[in-house]
């Protein structure tokens, strides 16, 4: 019934009696090598116990950590997809206001095509007017000279 991993109670217990019964047997023939093995044994457990808890404590943390991975995992997850909706929407906005400007641009420039014309024949017929009152007055200084 022992473990194949982890600290196997099953084991521990075969160990801890078989060492029971080598201290019990060396006690007999010398006390003090006895009272140095139940020092070595004390020790021994107090150093499982810790290794232990250490262990018990290692494997709540790796889960502790599994799980906020998962959830950080899904709330990127999220994040991205969000972002990504927030990007359509903005690139949808620019190729909106492209086309808008397009727009202006185009009316803008017939507009001042138009502006252009009719300056130019305003100019044009200034320029007519002129003439015909430069000959007009030439007409009316040369016949009383």
């Amino acid at each position: 019934q022992a473990r194949e991993t982890g600290i196997c109670p099953v084991r521990r217990e075969l160990y801890a009696q078989c060492f029971d019964e080598l201290i019990r047997q060396i006690t007999i023939n010398c006390a003090e090598r006895g009272l140095l093995l139940l020092r070595v044994r004390d020790e021994i457990q107090m150093t499982i116990a810790a290794y232990q808890t250490l262990y018990e404590s290692s494997i709540a943390f790796g889960m502790r950590k599994a799980l906020q991975a998962e959830q950080g995992k899904s709330d990127t997850e999220k994040r991205i997809a969000d972002l990504e909706e927030e990007k359509r929407e903005l690139e949808r906005q620019v190729s909106e206001q492209k086309a808008k400007c397009e727009a202006i641009e185009k009316h803008e420039n017939e507009r001042r095509q138009i502006e252009e014309k009719k300056h130019t024949e305003e100019v044009q017929f200034l320029k007519q007017t002129n003439q015909q009152l430069k000959a007009q007055l030439e007409s009316i200084i040369a016949p009383n000279k």
